[in-house]
């Protein structure tokens, strides 16, 4: 999780929302048009103190009832034309800021998807998801209301001023003299508001992460019956939230009872002069209820600052939470093709592969040191090493899930990182330890391995999964999953995934140990029709078992972060007592327990080979070479 700014920043408010503008550009004129639409209505409304001064002037000074009639009429007509006004503005942006709000939504998803994995290893989803619902929800309302009327009100007060000095200049200077401390007093309040606002923002998206991460995890809470835990830490964080939105309403409300009450004493002082004034017979009664009519109207663009100021801050910080996430460098695209880059032989090449994620520290060792290792076209490679080794690591360097860092990978010849990333991802399909499926149905998610994907496609590739189960489910292949496939078997779930590899029959295949939870008949089951796949493609498999070893035509072992040996299954059985005491599943001896785990292995394997077709010969070329080991410290075996 990225660390969260606990102070405000010096990017101001506007200067934050400007970075909207790209958004609000193509829907400007409605927008335009509905604030002037709102100044029209807001001004016509300090009409309405004009009429009153030449109805109390004339025909109530008069006794003149028709007059006083169609001073009424004109008041009704006046506040008709406001109410239409304002409902008019409101349908000019309805529509188009609802636009907006999807556009950016769709935005932040499309830029999600091409964000680097290393970005989701550390943001909390809950973070993620609040940008996309709470603060979009929040810069809709802002451009909708706030920011009209921010304008709005400005206008109106300027207007409302330049009427009341016309009508009396003394008692203008009256309801001017707060306006200094109240702009100072809003100054304060803004600086002060963006912090509460921006911790109680990021408290959302913490919230939001204990109650995703509780609904995915619902079997672990209660099967370890850990739902009072989960209750008080989401108790903590709720009252931690409170007590942050208790402190933006202390402020709010001290903001607006200093906005309400200034005011109020000038529009009080300015009726006790202009009461004394009438007295004296220097100002008309008219004179004195218009300017205290338009004063009193006043009242509301003048009181409204406060809130509206708040929701500025608010969607200010929105905005910048928004594109904390958009700011970040999408996954690199293709890179040019080094100049006076060796050759390399076809099929799957790790020539020289380093290794280190982004955030390891700079004296931390890599995860993979100078991996070399050739996967010929058409072979399967089993890739074998202890908890920890950087199997699953050096395998989503395949599709570029992650970058390397020093070294390259190529594909028949071709660099990957040469490659666009569409074209290398339908070369090469992926199955990986934990399946993930999506809230969708059967045939949705295997054809996510291959979008084009026909029905008999989809059967067959559910048929080499061993995937018969999906006939005997409701809807069969239409049949939803649920979220996170929760609805079906763990090894139902494996079986879908690996159904989604091999859909698309592609060229290259990477395997991060397919078959872990599947039982030992079905496995069995798996392993014949999937051995008649692999023998069309080139594939690297990440195995823990000797049954699934025996899937492939020659063996790696990684240890170290580096290739210890390279060899067949027997060869590395005789030859390799890591390999042997990884095989054998011995204690605590460790690979120098020597011939003993040996031998455990040789059983353990001859046992995993029974009532098994033998693995497929190597494909046509030279014979393999014996296996070869090397030191840690001394480098790695091609």
């Amino acid at each position: 999780m990225p660390k969260k700014p606990a102070e405000h920043t010096d990017r101001s408010a506007v200067r934050s929302l400007l970075r909207l503008w790209p958004y609000v550009r193509p829907v400007r004129v409605r927008l335009f048009t509905a604030a002037f639409v709102a100044v029209l209505a807001s001004c016509l409304g300090l009409v309405i103190p004009l009429v009153l001064k030449w109805m109390v002037d004339g025909p109530v000074a008069d006794r003149d009832p028709g007059g006083v009639w169609l001073g009424a009429l004109y008041l009704l007509l006046l506040g008709v034309a406001e109410a239409v006004l304002f409902g008019f503005r409101r349908w000019l942006v309805a529509r188009p800021l609802a636009g907006v709000e999807a556009s950016m939504r769709a935005d932040l998803y499309r830029h999600l998807q091409r964000l680097p994995i290393a970005f989701h290893d550390r943001w909390a989803s809950g973070q993620l998801l609040s940008r996309g619902t709470t603060d979009l929800m929040l810069l809709r309302m802002f451009l909708a209301f706030p920011l009209t009327f921010l304008f709005v009100n400005a206008t109106t007060i300027l207007v409302g001023f330049v009427l009341l000095f016309a009508q009396d200049w003394a008692l203008g200077l009256v309801l001017l003299a707060p306006a200094l401390p109240l702009m100072i007093l809003c100054s304060l309040f803004e600086t002060k508001y963006s912090v509460v606002a921006r911790r109680a923002q990021d408290q959302v998206g913490d919230l939001a992460t204990v109650v995703e991460e509780s609904a995915l995890g619902i079997r672990i809470v209660k099967g370890f019956g850990r739902h009072r835990s989960q209750a008080r830490a989401f108790r903590a964080l709720s009252r931690r939230l409170h007590h942050t939105e208790l402190g933006k309403a202390r402020l709010l409300a001290g903001i607006w009872a200093l906005i309400t009450t200034i005011p109020e004493l000038a529009i009080g002082a300015a009726l006790v002069l202009g009461t004394i004034q009438v007295a004296d017979g220097t100002l008309s009664a008219g004179t004195l209820v218009a300017f205290l009519s338009t004063a009193l109207a006043l009242r509301w663009p003048v009181e409204s600052i406060g809130f509206l100021l708040a929701m500025s801050q608010e969607s200010a910080t929105a905005t910048d939470r928004y594109f904390e996430v958009m700011d970040v460098a999408q996954e690199p695209g293709a890179s040019a093709a080094r100049k006076g880059a060796p050759a390399t032989a076809a099929g799957m090449v790790f020539e020289g592969v380093e290794f280190r994620y982004p955030d390891a520290a700079p004296d931390a060792a890599p995860v993979l040191a100078r991996v070399d290792l050739h996967i010929r076209p058409g072979e399967t490679m089993a890739l074998v090493g202890g908890t920890g080794s950087g199997k699953t690591t050096l395998t989503a360097l395949v599709p570029r899930l992650h970058e390397v860092t020093g070294g390259r990978i190529t594909l028949d010849g071709e660099d990957i990182a040469t490659m666009e990333r569409s074209r290398l991802r339908e070369l090469v399909s992926v199955a990986f330890e934990e399946p993930t499926l999506f809230s969708a149905t059967v045939g949705e998610n295997v054809r996510m391995g291959a979008a084009d994907a026909e029905e008999d496609q989809v059967r067959r590739a559910l048929s080499v999964a061993q995937a018969d189960f999906v006939d005997g489910l409701p809807q069969g292949l239409d049949t939803e999953v649920g979220e996170q496939g929760l609805s079906l078997s763990g090894g139902q779930r494996q079986r879908l995934a690996l159904a989604r590899a091999v859909v698309g029959e592609p060229r290259f295949l990477v395997l991060d140990d397919p078959l872990s939870a599947l039982d030992v008949h079905t496995e069995t089951l798996v392993e014949a029709a999937l051995r008649r796949v692999l023998e069309e493609t080139t594939a690297l498999v990440v195995a823990h078992r000797p049954s699934t070893v025996m899937l492939a035509d020659r063996v790696a072992l990684l240890s170290g972060g580096r290739i210890a040996a390279v060899g067949t299954h027997q060869e590395l059985l005789r030859g390799n007592a890591e390999y042997a005491w990884l095989m054998s599943g011995a204690g605590h001896g460790g690979p120098v327990a020597g011939g003993r785990a040996i031998a455990d292995s040789e059983a353990a394997a001859a046992g995993a080979g029974a009532d098994r077709e033998p693995a497929p010969a190597a494909p046509s070329g030279p014979e393999p070479a014996p296996v070869q080991q090397v030191p840690a410290e001394e480098g790695s075996a091609r």
